[in-house]
């Protein structure tokens, strides 16, 4: 891949995504979060490919997954004004197909294009999908946690603005707030299980989910920055005070630091 290929490539992000602004703010709102939302993973993967010590190429490779990794979000909320894959269309499958169309990676060898298609394609997955392996994994997996440490960022500054204005914050929020969490999601965080997002039954269910991420971090650079940007911590004090939460506090910041002892 030559280096001035990703230059062209941002050319075309942006021509693209701002073809879905128009008059509709709460639609502008969530694109504009979309498009930072991918700037910042791209810096992510950036920041893990040097600490990783991949080769130029590779990580050229990985920023280009990075930028284009949310392609699917732009027509989906501007068609659906969700980001809900389920009551929409699946939007990794659906930035794959919009790749295809433009013909946006036509010029990258067959190679380069089947290892960015598949990292696009499953980065949105409960979990890594089995058989995947060399090139195809890494850059999945450096996808996924990169795009994790931004929306660790982004949840916590949503929760925080809607505690601070819970009648005038206008953002998609799909679950009750509740201070009730169903005890099979509990449970899953607890002993280290993923959750299903049709589990998930109030908001609080929601932020446990997103706390029981860690389990899928892959990389111990990403692990010390989720523990340095605090996100969890901040997570914790939106949920309910009480011994349950403890007990899950206690299990999450144990997880984390047994793996950052123990990860090379």
């Amino acid at each position: 891949m030559e280096p001035r290929w990703l230059d062209d490539l941002e050319r075309w992000f942006d021509t693209y995504t701002g073809q879905f602004f128009g008059q509709d703010e709460y639609v502008n709102m969530h694109l504009r979060l979309k498009q930072e939302h991918t700037r910042r993973t791209r810096e992510e993967v950036l920041y893990l490919a040097g600490r990783l010590a991949l080769d130029d190429n590779q990580t050229r490779i990985a920023e280009t997954v990075a930028l284009l990794h949310d392609i699917g979000r732009f027509p989906q909320f501007a068609t659906y004004r969700t980001f809900n894959d389920g009551r929409s269309v699946n939007h990794c499958s659906l930035g794959v197909e919009v790749l295809c169309r433009e013909r946006v990676l036509e010029t990258l060898s067959l190679e380069e294009r089947q290892w960015i298609e598949t990292a696009i394609a499953y980065h949105g997955r409960k979990s890594l999908p089995a058989g995947l392996e060399g090139p195809a994994l890494l850059f999945l997996k450096l996808i996924r946690d990169a795009d994790k440490l931004d929306i660790y960022r982004i949840v916590a500054d949503v929760y925080r603005r809607q505690a601070e204005d819970p009648t005038g914050f206008s953002f998609e929020i799909e679950l009750p707030d509740e201070p009730r969490i169903t005890p099979a999601v509990l449970d899953a965080v607890l002993t280290g299980r993923l959750i299903e997002h049709t589990s998930l039954q109030t908001l609080n269910d929601f932020r446990l989910c997103q706390i029981g991420w860690v389990y899928d971090i892959n990389f111990t650079a990403s692990l010390e920055r989720l523990k340095i940007g605090g996100w969890l911590n901040e997570l914790f004090g939106y949920l309910p005070q009480n011994d349950q939460t403890d007990r899950v506090r206690e299990r999450i910041f144990r997880y984390v630091e047994s793996r950052l002892t123990t990860m090379p």
